[in-house]
């Protein structure tokens, strides 16, 4: 039985960043879900999606985009049998992404970033508009980067400071793929990141930017695939 294949998108990024990934895993007949990932801390928003892991029949293969590897990281359930990491996070126990995004230099996110307070107390943060094409998809065309600025999702700042428990990755096979020119993770933390999981593969994209998926759907996912076919 072909697991069912269950994408995370990140933070400024939304559901539909995923489409080109879709319609290539659509054509090898996978079963594909698209989460939406609420962005408001990291606890409630690993309960999403392992709310759905536990709906689905079957084996599940996780994928992370951004923040959204540190999402997957914190689902625990016996459906799961892989994790794909898509320029993604894949923290420690007790790490958060913004410690890891500082942990080698290279990283420019924080000075692009605009603050909205929120009533409880709490901040959205989004990537300006007129920063958003060269910090997080220098290699999309500009029509497209600025049309993803515009319909970019928040990042709470909880979700920023949210601390790992133990993660799923070290009981599961990963597969990891990132880009040369990430700005929002830094190349030497994805290649950080992937030894220490233990990775069974990690591909660096030259050229490349944050916004992996959009930009370079067939890489991405051929290691879906990669992953598929290993755990099916």
């Amino acid at each position: 039985m072909s697991p069912t294949v269950i994408l995370v998108h990140g933070a400024f990024a939304e559901s539909a960043s995923w489409t080109g990934v879709i319609g290539r895993l659509r054509a090898h007949d996978l079963t594909v879900i698209a989460a939406a990932n609420p962005l408001r801390d990291l606890a409630g928003d690993a309960e999403t999606v392992a709310g759905l892991v536990s709906g689905i029949d079957g084996p599940v293969v996780l994928v992370g985009h951004s923040y959204g590897g540190q999402v997957v990281s914190q689902v625990h359930d016996d459906k799961i049998k892989a994790l794909v990491f898509v320029a993604a996070f894949a923290p420690e126990a007790g790490e958060s992404i913004a410690e890891l995004s500082g942990k080698f230099p290279g990283g420019t996110l924080g000075e692009t970033l605009s603050a909205f307070p929120l009533p409880d107390g709490s901040t959205d943060l989004y990537i300006a508009q007129d920063r958003f094409h060269r910090q997080f998809a220098a290699d999309l065309p500009e029509d497209k980067a600025a049309l993803d600025a515009v319909t970019q999702r928040p990042l709470n700042d909880r979700a920023l400071h949210g601390k790992s428990v133990e993660p799923a990755w070290k009981n599961l096979p990963s597969w990891f793929i990132y880009p040369e020119l990430d700005f929002n993770i830094p190349l030497e933390t994805h290649r950080f990141m992937a030894t220490r999981a233990g990775a069974r593969v990690a591909i660096e994209i030259a050229g490349a930017s944050h916004a992996l998926p959009a930009s370079q759907p067939d890489s991405v996912a051929d290691v879906i695939l990669q992953a598929v076919t290993a755990v099916s």
